[in-house]
């Protein structure tokens, strides 16, 4: 068969899909730049700058069985997750990373023309999980400040509606939602999945409130906090009976066992992770006041580990080009209600020197 012919047999929903747009790499980016990769400056994707605790380095490398397939039943990570959190392991599922729980999830509930809503401009997951389930997705705006517009999103629950999706604190934008309004889209009767992936920096969240109701879904990451992106592991705080579910329908080693010694070694240093967190909150507002001082951009108030700025003078574009040809990573977008704009993540105190110093330079 030629590889037409295999086209042709391609889901046609999918043959146009977009795909997810994924930081780009360190290597990359230095060798554009013409510099060593420990001089990338990378505020692209949200990571945490000071890495992860230096007992899970050590932790690794004198682990003995990395020939040994993982627990399937997530026994020991769920108990991890369980100490930390406060619930009980029984509502408790892991994945590698959250995104492939948002995934697993949406597979659970979501059938060719179910509704999904979402409230944009946000997590572009959301659309990407929701269209390889064949789902509709049902785009409800935020306020022009980024808030979720509850009675909007009331209004379009409809028979069909299988799931809201919320992101607290809010992708790209930093914005929180308020736990009552989350509770008056639970009160719907509506699954409601609550994406709390930037928590540890908002203090903020509806994890204790998951035994209280059968309909209140809660996803956390130890990407951000702890450091561990590079590991992929997200866990959920759930319903029992969903928790189950996502059990059996998941890959069965689908966190692998570097994971989960990380997941230990880092709730054994929590005060070193904890100490980190403060450093990262005390830059995220340190930043933001030097970001004001440039008249140019507009900054966003945020709860997350990183900024959001309008571009009120130039490109967005532009200025993420002449940034990176520095060896300066950071996003931008420039899509319907993200409209010439800049994401940028917290780094340590030295990456916003260098940053603030090249923004200056790259406007004359």
């Amino acid at each position: 068969m030629s590889e037409e012919g295999i086209e042709k047999l391609i889901r046609p929903e999918l043959a146009a899909f977009g795909g997810y747009v994924a930081s780009k790499s360190l290597e990359a980016i230095a060798a554009k730049a013409k510099i060593s990769v420990d001089d990338v400056i990378k505020l692209d994707a949200n990571e945490n700058p000071y890495g992860c605790s230096p007992k899970v380095k050590q932790a690794l490398s004198a682990y003995p069985y990395y020939n040994i397939y993982p627990d399937a039943s997530q026994t020991e990570l769920r108990k991890l997750f369980q100490s930390y959190t406060g619930v009980g392991a029984e509502h408790i599922a892991a994945g590698s990373g959250s995104d492939q729980l948002i995934d697993l999830i949406l597979r659970l509930f979501v059938s060719p023309g179910d509704e999904v809503i979402n409230c944009i401009p946000t997590f572009d997951i959301f659309r990407f999980s929701t269209a390889l389930c064949n789902g509709r997705l049902v785009e409800v705006r935020r306020d022009e400040d980024y808030r979720v517009d509850v009675s909007a999103v009331k209004k379009a629950i409809s028979k069909r509606t299988k799931m809201i999706l919320l992101a607290s604190p809010n992708n790209p934008t930093g914005t929180p939602i308020p736990t009552q309004d989350i509770l008056e889209l639970v009160d719907t009767g509506v699954p409601v999945l609550a994406d709390e992936a930037y928590v540890e920096f908002s203090g903020e969240t509806v994890t204790n409130l998951v035994p209280q109701y059968k309909n209140l879904l809660v996803l956390r990451t130890f990407s951000k906090w702890a450091g561990l992106a590079g590991f992929r592991i997200g866990y959920g705080i759930l319903p029992p009976k969903i928790a189950d579910y996502l059990l059996r329908i998941k890959m069965p080693y689908s966190v692998n066992v570097a994971a989960l010694v990380a997941v230990r070694e880092s709730l054994k240093d929590i005060d070193y992770l904890r100490n980190n967190i403060k450093a990262i909150i005390a830059e995220r507002d340190r930043l933001l006041g030097e970001i004001k001082k440039l008249e140019w951009l507009k900054p966003l108030p945020s709860r997350a580990n990183f900024i959001f700025c309008h571009v009120l003078k130039g490109k967005a574009s532009e200025i993420q080009q002449k940034l990176e040809a520095r060896g300066i990573l950071i996003r931008y977008f420039d899509l319907p209600l993200l409209q010439n704009s800049l994401r940028i993540s917290v780094g340590k105190p030295e990456h916003t020197d260098a940053l603030i110093k090249a923004l200056k330079e790259v406007a004359r």
